[in-house]
């Protein structure tokens, strides 16, 4: 537990001369969920808040959407032959009553720590499984300049990142712009997780008027989890995927990209942008400039 960093012996080369010295990595390691003692997935993460993690993978697989639902979430002791308690095993036991559809323990997933889902059957699913409708969340109308402030208020908190520039980040900002929470891992999807799963053990959700800032690209995977959870606006700091943007269109999520500074590309959901005061300008067909 808590073995966010690690050391390793490195050789330097700078200028030419060649030095010996200690650096600061991230670590990685892998975290197997179970759900009710079965076996159900495996992911590689940065150790460190894994119960927000697997309670927030089940959100993301539409297996619970409230806290109330989660019985238990612990380590499971003796996970290896010899009986030591690893601590990259964790067992989340549901409540009494509800119901896991039979394709989520069939599913038993292998989730690298940059991978997405893909398929266009993959919109209809997450549309119609969600309970957090952001199509239905209460209206949010975000100014463009407080979205521009953003990304420096989420660099200013990675506080591992200074230390090993290995890390993605994700954070939850209310529709003011204040910071409410920021999640640090090797992969951005777990980053996620462990958002939307502290949120669910606090009984916070649907965070229907929230905005969630990650610090990579939105696949289509983050645009799942956003609206699995109820958030209305997912922006980030790179490009989205083609998927993503077609999962934002399907379900009226608000979708930003390339989120530096005064600039931004709304994909999706520009209905939550205050646009009034901005002037149009001349757009040209398949213009790729404002992406790059």
């Amino acid at each position: 537990m808590g073995r966010v960093t690690e050391r390793r012996r490195t050789i330097r080369i700078r200028d030419g001369a060649v030095s010996t010295r200690p650096d600061t990595l991230v670590a990685e390691e892998p975290l197997e969920i179970r759900l009710n003692g079965r076996p159900l997935a495996i992911t590689m993460r940065t150790p460190g808040d894994d119960f927000a993690l697997a309670a927030g993978f089940l959100v993301s697989e539409g297996v619970v959407g409230d806290g109330a639902e989660v019985r238990s979430i612990v380590y499971c002791a003796g996970a290896t032959a010899d009986g030591v308690n690893t601590y990259n095993v964790v067992d989340v036991g549901l409540a009494p009553g509800v119901e896991v559809p039979d394709i989520t323990l069939e599913r038993n997933v292998y989730t690298t720590s940059s991978c997405g889902l893909c398929g266009k059957a993959s919109l209809d699913a997450v549309r119609t499984t969600t309970r957090h409708p952001v199509a239905d969340a209460p209206p949010l109308r975000i100014e463009p300049a407080l979205l521009a402030a953003l990304p420096d208020r989420l660099r200013a908190s990675q506080r591992v990142f200074d230390r090993t520039g290995g890390l993605h980040a994700a954070a939850l900002f209310s529709e003011t712009g204040e910071l409410m929470d920021v999640r640090e891992d090797v992969g951005r999807h777990n980053a996620v997780d462990k958002l939307v799963g502290r949120a669910l053990t606090d009984g916070r959700l649907p965070l229907s008027r929230s905005i969630l800032l990650v610090s990579g690209r939105a696949s289509f995977e983050l645009a799942q989890k956003a609206v699995m959870a109820g958030i209305p606006v997912l922006a980030a700091v790179s490009a989205p995927s083609s998927l993503a943007v077609d999962l934002a269109a399907e379900t009226g999520l608000t979708l930003v990209g390339f989120l530096r500074g005064p600039s931004m590309n709304v994909y999706a959901g520009e209905h939550r942008i205050a646009l009034d005061s901005a002037q149009p300008t001349a757009t040209a067909s398949g213009d790729a400039a404002a992406s790059s």
